[in-house]
């Protein structure tokens, strides 16, 4: 082999090896492309499956059936429930994002070139027009949605299940005493019954024991509101309770039993029980004659005994 051929047969060897290096350079620049590839695709996927998965939709809601039994919850009954509670709870999330949508629409007057339905000349004057006309939106639920959805974000973000029925019960503290009170108000209910057992009435009976006078500033210190308002219900339930002047559904009943009697003998159709009472109330107080006067007075001696 002559020194020419071994200098070419050389240079094609080394001019080999950059090739198969730049082979392979491209070969890992592919599989490197690919994976990412493939790892962007499974991204997506995931992301696409978690969109899905939170997307509310009445398909994802179970169609009604019949029950599979009458003891313990089969699997699949289970699973049905669960998908059912996540579809209610739903409400309570909607309540508030209709609640601040529309409270973001009034403030900023962005339906001011909307055109309204009816006379499309024209534009929407007010909130409460549009919300009615596009939405079926009722003034007064428009009103509450507005008035309500600050107080359901802030005891959201502080872990409380509030539903709508709750939340509107303390709306009048926050519209006469603030934000800070009304929250404060309901924490002090969830922490004497404890959070899950708070109910609508619960606080609606809460919120007639404060008194009329009651001072609460929106600026003061949240520790502070929550003293005074824990002070002024102690001081309420403190109070003797005013004796109920409502009738029992027991004596209900037997006042509608004896007005059908009294109808009956006196040949007329049904007699409203408070015809009865009106008459009961002109024979006691009747000084001509005393006998329903003295009935009761017996009745309440043998109650007093």
């Amino acid at each position: 082999m002559s020194d020419r051929e071994f200098e070419l047969e050389g240079w094609d060897d080394v001019e080999a090896s950059a090739g198969a290096a730049a082979s392979l350079a491209q070969t890992a620049a592919r599989v490197d492309h690919e994976r990412q590839a493939i790892n962007e695709q499974a991204l997506a996927e995931q992301i696409s499956a978690a969109v899905e998965a939170a997307r509310p939709g009445l398909d994802k809601i179970p169609d009604p059936v019949e029950p599979e039994g009458h003891g313990d919850l089969t699997a699949e009954e289970k699973g049905r429930l669960d998908a059912c509670i996540e579809g209610v709870e739903l409400l309570t999330k909607a309540y508030w994002i209709a609640g601040k949508s529309l409270d973001t629409i009034a403030t900023g007057r962005l339906f001011r070139k909307l055109p309204h339905k009816l006379e499309p000349e024209r534009c929407y004057e007010t909130i409460e027009e549009w919300a009615d006309l596009e939405h079926g939106i009722t003034t007064s639920r428009c009103s509450k949605l507005r008035a309500a959805w600050q107080l359901g974000e802030v005891l959201n973000a502080r872990g409380y299940k509030a539903p709508e029925g709750q939340v509107r019960e303390i709306v009048p503290v926050y519209n006469k005493h603030g934000l800070k009170a009304a929250i404060g108000l309901y924490e002090v209910v969830a922490q004497a019954v404890g959070a899950d057992k708070v109910t609508a009435a619960r606080l609606r009976e809460t919120v007639k024991l404060l008194p009329g006078d009651l001072a609460l500033d929106d600026d003061d210190d949240p520790d502070r509101i929550a003293k005074t308002l824990t002070g002024a219900l102690g001081r309420a339930e403190a109070r003797p309770a005013k004796p109920s002047t409502g009738l029992s559904e027991r004596v209900k009943r037997g006042v509608d039993q004896r007005a059908i009697a009294l109808a009956d003998r006196l040949d007329r159709g049904r007699i409203p029980r408070n015809e009865v009472l009106i008459h009961l109330f002109e024979a006691f107080a009747d000084d001509q004659d005393s006998r329903v006067f003295d009935i009761v007075l017996e009745r309440m001696k043998k109650v007093g005994q």
